[in-house]
């Protein structure tokens, strides 16, 4: 492998990088602080696991959520997660993304049926994914 080639990867690497830090300015979720999203977590892994356990759903929404969970729980990131504060950017560019796709297929309304957590937290994912 030839100083070319190694390049071409590592400026394609950097390409990739560039368009998901753009992506989540452009879909980043408005008005939402950490410390909420992280609230709601444990109730969102919830709404994932009964999605991807129905067989009515999908077989396109459950493999995006399925790729959607080997991302987050993959070593391998295009932004080390030991960087401070950008570290797990590409995780939530990942998981905004995949959910919002979610969303369209599903609609918001059967994703409120799947939810098992508060009214408060629904709120909170529906301003990140976008409820329209």
């Amino acid at each position: 492998m030839d100083w070319r080639t190694l390049a071409g990867i590592g400026l394609g690497f950097v390409v990739v990088w560039v368009a998901l830090v753009l992506l989540l300015w452009v879909f980043r979720p408005r008005n939402v602080g950490l410390r909420e999203m992280v609230r709601i977590v444990p109730d969102l892994l919830r709404l994932v696991r009964n999605l991807l356990s129905d067989r009515s759903i999908s077989l396109q929404v459950r493999v995006a959520l399925v790729i959607l969970l080997v991302w987050l729980v993959s070593p391998i990131d295009l932004i080390p997660e030991f960087i401070p504060v950008i570290g797990p950017v590409d995780d939530v560019i990942v998981a905004v993304l995949v959910l919002r796709y979610t969303r369209r297929r599903l609609g918001i309304e059967e994703l409120r049926r799947r939810w098992s957590g508060s009214p408060e937290g629904f709120a909170l994912l529906s301003r990140i994914i976008g409820s329209a």
